[in-house]
């Protein structure tokens, strides 16, 4: 049997469904639904698995994805990060996947709605300047009601039907092949990875979590994200010690302990191998932004 991870709500979304996501509920299961989601983090920052993408997220992120997109949430202020805020705040639209298009017989709107979804399958982050345009609009929404809801949310869309600048989050869309079991057994692995990255996590450990042996889970989690689970660890530290280069205040060492890696030899490979620099020569750069 296939599994739908999460309900939307109570309700059956044949429109528009909005709602605030507070730090108590932020971090959800490992899921997927049947309809889109629009996401804007109002507050806090974290960690996101969408599709097999791994990503950073902060205040101010507007992310749309498509239906049977899997994916989770992941609130965590950063002990080292001063100016984050420690709690999560998001809202978040929902609508089926064929709600524009029930909207408007304009052809050339059809065309680029069926386009946004299409493209929203593997993830969309929108650029800042578009965040700034609709933030505006996605805080107003929350509270609207009757017609002034739907214009808020045709307001919005109508922005992004128009953006250009984005980017596409994961390399596979809508590949669901999890049943309620193998769904279980990845919020599992994907829990506890999130919570204990910075520790050591050896593959007997996570085989434990899923459980399963470490010859069959290994087999099972490459299967079903594209990823070996040791490559998919090293990524979620990275990705980490990307975020701690930024405070300049930290030593490239601490940097490395702090992001779970064991060996400084071990960290500089690995993050030469996926930024194609070295942490030094990626602060350099940063300080050069900056």
């Amino acid at each position: 049997m296939k599994a739908k991870l999460v309900e939307v709500s109570t309700h059956d979304v044949q429109s528009i469904f909005v709602k605030e996501v507070s730090e108590n509920n932020f971090n959800a299961l490992f899921h997927f639904h049947e309809v889109c989601e629009l996401n804007y983090i109002v507050e806090g920052a974290g960690k996101s698995v969408i599709g097999d993408c791994i990503k950073d997220y902060s205040a101010g992120d507007l992310v749309l994805l498509g239906p049977k997109l899997p994916h989770i949430w992941y609130h965590e202020a950063s002990e080292y990060v001063s100016n984050e805020s420690r709690t999560g705040k998001a809202i978040v639209i929902y609508f089926p996947a064929d709600y524009l298009k029930t909207l408007s017989l304009d052809e050339p709107f059809s065309y680029k709605a069926e386009r946004l979804i299409e493209k929203s399958k593997m993830g969309l982050s929108f650029h800042p300047g578009i965040k700034q345009q609709i933030a505006p609009l996605i805080n107003e929404i929350v509270h609207a009601t009757g017609l002034r809801k739907i214009i808020l949310f045709l307001e919005i869309m109508n922005i992004l039907l128009d953006a250009k600048k984005y980017e596409q989050l994961s390399s596979i869309a809508n590949k669901v092949s999890l049943n309620e079991k193998d769904t279980e057994r990845m919020n599992n692995v994907y829990r506890f990875v999130l919570e204990n990255f910075r520790e050591p996590i050896d593959l007997p450990t996570i085989a434990q979590i899923a459980n399963m042996t470490p010859p069959a889970f290994c087999s099972f989690f490459k299967k079903r994200t594209g990823k070996s689970f040791t490559g998919f660890l090293n990524e979620l530290r990275i990705g980490h010690a990307c975020k701690l280069l930024r405070d300049f205040d930290l030593t490239i060492a601490d940097v490395c302990f702090s992001s779970g890696f064991q060996s400084f030899a071990h960290f500089n490979d690995s993050f030469k191998k996926k930024t194609q620099r070295t942490p030094s020569e990626y602060r350099r750069e940063l300080n050069l932004v900056s």
